[in-house]
């Protein structure tokens, strides 16, 4: 780790682009059941394991018919939903989780979900705990040991990402918005998977799979400056005039009285680009995981919107999920 630092953000950023294209290369699509499963080729290999990241096809959700503001499109477009949101029916929503369990080969699981509250609460999961059967808990990880428990996480722009202990067996599931990111979440419930299952970080893989990249991602001040104050190799994670957007430099209130321009004419203050699959991998390593057990889907789900849900393009969408558990 210290090499890389000193080696400076260029030969850093060059090293993500790098990563992000080899992970790329190896994540495919896998037809299943009429749907299109996302899958970790390295959690692919491991026979006790079930998992995979949802796409939007294939589902009985309607989105956006014609006499509606849902989308622009004159056409309403059948997706598979997978959370309960204000626009679609719970029936709806009940059978795409029946699809989506049985094309991972879930179906014969128990399903626990969780009230996301983009927050650095993490669950564990256990025949004697209550929350294995129970209302969801409020959350954004959940971990386990126990066999025929699936672990399911929605997203629809931030970043899931399943962690195996390979020596153990044991798995979690984690919903990493920036919020999540900034509090360390991953790194936190790795800490607890070492803490309740006796977990080596050198045993753990990681898959983060399809969120909005950096290409889409765009900050202001208030997010920037928050992991500036958190994380010495912030700006690492940022593309634009970071220094300036997290300092506040370009404060809207002040600038008309360097741009000499009347009062509503000032420029926009500046924003920067936040890569939330670089800053999961650097909190991971920096907690133990290898690199090299560390992988990204590649998919950018403001970019695929033909494949996934996205919340900041959309805005009126649905919920992907991701899900593991242990056979």
């Amino acid at each position: 780790m210290a090499t890389t630092v000193k080696k400076g953000p260029r030969t850093t950023v060059r090293a993500q682009a790098k990563r992000r294209s080899k992970d790329a290369s190896s994540w495919k699509l896998r037809p299943s059941g009429g749907l299109q499963i996302v899958q970790s080729p390295a959690l692919a290999k491991l026979d006790w394991l079930v998992h995979g990241f949802s796409t939007r096809l294939g589902g009985v959700s309607q989105l956006g018919p014609p006499d509606s503001n849902l989308r622009t499109s004159t056409k309403a477009e059948r997706v598979l939903n997978l959370g309960f949101t204000d626009w679609d029916s719970r029936d709806n929503v009940s059978e795409n989780r029946k699809r989506f369990l049985t094309a991972i080969g879930a179906g014969a699981m128990r399903v626990v979900t969780l009230r996301q509250v983009h927050s650095d609460i993490v669950h564990q999961i256990s025949l004697s705990n209550p929350n294995a059967g129970a209302e969801a808990p409020k959350g954004d990880a959940l971990l386990t040991r126990e066999r025929g428990v699936l672990l399911a996480i929605q997203t629809a722009d931030c970043i899931p990402i399943l962690l195996v202990d390979t020596k153990r067996k044991a798995v979690a599931a984690i919903h990493a918005g920036w919020r999540g990111t900034l509090q360390r979440i991953a790194a936190k419930t790795l800490g607890r998977m070492q803490m309740e299952f006796g977990s080596q970080p050198t045993d753990v893989i990681a898959a983060l799979g399809p969120g909005i990249g950096r290409c889409c991602y765009e900050v202001g001040h208030d997010v920037a400056g928050q992991f500036e104050a958190k994380f010495a190799n912030a700006r690492q994670w940022f593309e634009g005039p970071f220094d300036r957007v997290a300092s506040g430099d370009n404060d809207p209130n002040w600038l008309p009285w360097l741009t000499m321009k009347p009062p509503g004419h000032a420029p926009p203050p500046e924003r920067v680009h936040l890569d939330l699959i670089a800053a999961n991998r650097s909190i991971l390593m920096e907690a133990g995981v290898a690199a090299e057990s560390i992988s990204a889907s590649g998919f950018c789900t403001a970019c695929r919107t033909d494949l996934f849900f996205s919340y900041r393009r959309e805005r009126t969408t649905g919920r992907l999920m991701t899900a593991i558990g242990i056979l």
